[in-house]
């Protein structure tokens, strides 16, 4: 017969709860995920951006970079939430070169019309939690 002890009943619910912690976690990223995909296509996002980089078939660069490659390139980095949020409110520098081979280079247009800053801010933190 197996006994527990006190201190085994503990550890016991300390695995118990972090596995539930766990999943709570995982639940919420992926509800934070389907919410700044949605934000994304109601804004229009999708119209020039992917989430995952797909090779041309044409030869033609996409109009923007894809999501995974723009977490990519800022992993890291200090600020790139803020600086990504500004660019998506704001627009893009038309004569930085920072994306040269990769996308068609026309510059991101402002769009603080067409989304908040808060909602901005959802879709960037989620741009950049995602991984090749």
């Amino acid at each position: 017969m197996l006994t527990m002890t006190p201190t085994r009943i503990a550890q016991t619910w300390a695995v118990a709860g972090l596995a539930l912690s766990a999943s709570l976690a995982f639940a919420q990223q992926d509800a934070a995920a389907e919410q700044a995909k949605k934000i994304a296509a109601g804004a229009g996002c999708f119209t020039c951006h992917t989430i995952a980089h797909q090779d041309s078939k044409d030869g033609k660069l996409p109009i923007g970079p894809a999501w995974e490659d723009v977490a990519k390139q800022y992993a890291g980095k200090p600020g790139a939430a803020d600086f990504l949020t500004r660019v998506v409110l704001e627009g893009s520098n038309p004569y930085s070169s920072h994306w040269k081979n990769q996308a068609s280079g026309i510059a991101m247009p402002p769009n603080a019309v067409a989304i908040t800053e808060s909602d901005t801010r959802k879709v960037v933190y989620w741009i950049l939690s995602l991984k090749k």
